[in-house]
């Protein structure tokens, strides 16, 4: 068959190729970016998916508007002025998962050969939506305070990039968060450049102790004029069910048209009746505490993992240990002589009955092959302690 050209540019997720190799019988995976199952409000989503077919069951089983099922829009709306942030309900869609939030900003603004400036590392699924659109990656080096300013200043300048796309809150792999001033004066730049800056934003809800800086989107009202160069994508995957598959665009009405545009070609709109059962939960006030059971388990399940880390492998590796999230971002250091690619290391531990992501598919290009990531989010403490034993036993 003579497929797309576009194909050329992308290949299958390493982290889904890994996942077949996770079958193995006493496998301890710290590999996978999903919440725990555990830890699901199954009582609420049953009682709400019960209440809408009750109420309404042919309006929740039809066709919806592609914009969004208007209730949901509304709760969304009420949900991100919670955070911080003014977003009507028309200043919003509904997208299929913030996956699909991405992909429709890679088909309204990327054209072969336009270049996009990505964290180093970033989320793989982006590189690979991106390239996808013929985008000419380029990486700003981030640090524990997220993305290096000066220097995406120094590469805006330069490329004259269609967009700029950053995780600033508990990033994944990278687990850092982009400071207050960063995040402000990153409003500023783009205004001054007229670049557009795309804010994903599913983890900033998973903090431990302190809340995060506010998003750039509830910044913005404070930068003149930066609004109109802002998307932001978020999602209740991390913070409700990823099996809903509800997610949402807040974008600047001519971007936000030609999104819905496209969005109509792809799925006509996200399935009314997810949407119906998550406006629903929205009202019955239980996400609060459903979040305050999450942060405290990914809090102490971080915080064992990071002690289980300097116990068993000590000066083998560097890492930032994170504060929200779900991902320690790890580098070997090839202290007294030992290995430094994390494939290899990542060979010998599914070897050992553990399993990482290694880290060089999340670089756009140049990657540091030294870099791995690991997930705290599904495992519980026991098992945490006894994987990093097991990865110590690999090194």
């Amino acid at each position: 068959m003579q497929f797309a050209d576009r194909l050329n540019n992308v290949e299958t997720s390493a982290i889904r190729e890994l996942f077949k190799l996770l079958g193995k019988p006493g496998i301890i995976s710290f590999a996978g970016g999903f919440p725990d199952p555990a830890l699901f409000d199954v009582e609420g989503i049953r009682e709400s998916t019960s209440a809408v077919l009750a109420q309404n069951p042919g309006a929740v089983l039809q066709y919806g508007a592609t914009e969004g099922y208007q209730p949901l829009r509304e709760g969304i709306s009420a949900f991100m002025a919670n955070k911080g942030a003014t977003v009507a309900p028309d200043g919003l869609i509904v997208t299929t998962g913030s996956q699909q939030a991405l992909d429709l900003i890679g088909k309204t603004m990327i054209s072969p050969g336009d270049k996009v400036i990505v964290e180093a590392p970033t989320f793989l699924a982006t590189i690979q939506c991106f390239r996808l659109y013929g985008a000419q990656l380029i990486n700003a080096p981030i640090d524990a305070d997220g993305v290096d300013v000066d220097k995406l200043e120094q590469l805006i300048e330069e490329h004259k990039p269609k967009l700029v796309y950053l995780i600033p809150t508990f990033g994944n792999p990278s687990g850092a968060t982009l400071s207050l001033a960063r995040r402000k004066r990153i409003l500023e730049i783009a205004v001054r450049t007229q670049t557009l800056i795309v804010e994903d934003d599913p983890y900033g809800e998973l903090y431990f102790d302190t809340p995060p800086p506010p998003s750039m989107l509830a910044l913005s009202a404070q930068v003149p004029g930066s609004r109109d160069w802002l998307a932001h994508c978020g999602s209740f995957s991390k913070i409700l069910s990823p099996g809903l598959r509800v997610g949402w665009l807040i974008a600047p009405p001519e971007l936000l048209a030609k999104a819905t545009m496209c969005k109509q070609f792809s799925d006509a709109h996200t399935s009314n009746l997810t949407q119906a059962t998550a406006a629903h939960y929205l009202t019955l006030k239980r996400l609060d505490g459903a979040l305050a059971a999450v942060r405290s388990t990914y809090a102490e399940r971080a915080r064992v993992m990071a002690e289980s880390l300097r116990r068993e492998l000590g000066d083998a590796i560097a890492f930032n240990q994170p504060q929200g999230g779900m991902f320690f971002w790890a580098r070997l250091t090839g202290a007294q002589g030992r290995d430094t690619n994390a494939n290899d290391f990542a060979k010998r531990a599914i070897d050992k009955l553990v399993a990482f992501v290694p880290g060089a598919p999340f670089f756009a290009r140049d990657p540091d092959t030294a870099t791995f990531r690991l997930s705290f989010a599904t495992a519980d403490v026991a098992k945490i302690e006894e994987g990093i034993g097991r990865l110590a036993q690999a090194l």
